[in-house]
């Protein structure tokens, strides 16, 4: 009886090679979503913390959200921002989203005097 079950192709026989190979379209999707998302998303990372480790009085910055200033303090855990004459919030340094751009330049420095 058995064999016409092996005549008819009813009991299937995989090799070694098939079983690998039904795994390479998952290992060929895993590459490609590492090089176009994982990858570049640790870079842009790196990047921001270089940036946040760099910051210096008097630079003027963005907050995640949307807060407009001017480094006065730095902690390690801190930054003091000026935001108006006279105004000072403290928010924790990764909340510094990046430098204050305005178009294609940086934000002019406020100027004194009114």
């Amino acid at each position: 009886m058995t064999g016409i079950a092996y005549a008819a192709g009813g009991i299937p026989t995989t090799g070694a090679a098939g079983g690998i190979a039904s795994f390479v379209p998952l290992i060929l999707i895993f590459v490609v979503f590492y090089f176009l998302l994982i990858r570049p998303q640790q870079k842009k990372a790196k990047e921001h913390q270089a940036y946040l480790n760099n910051l210096k009085k008097g630079e003027r910055v963005i907050t995640n959200g949307g807060l407009y200033g001017r480094v006065t303090g730095l902690t390690d855990a801190a930054i003091t921002l000026e935001i108006a004459d006279n105004v000072t919030v403290k928010v924790a340094r990764s909340a510094i989203m990046g430098p204050a751009v305005t178009g294609d330049k940086q934000a002019p420095a406020k100027k004194g005097g009114a």
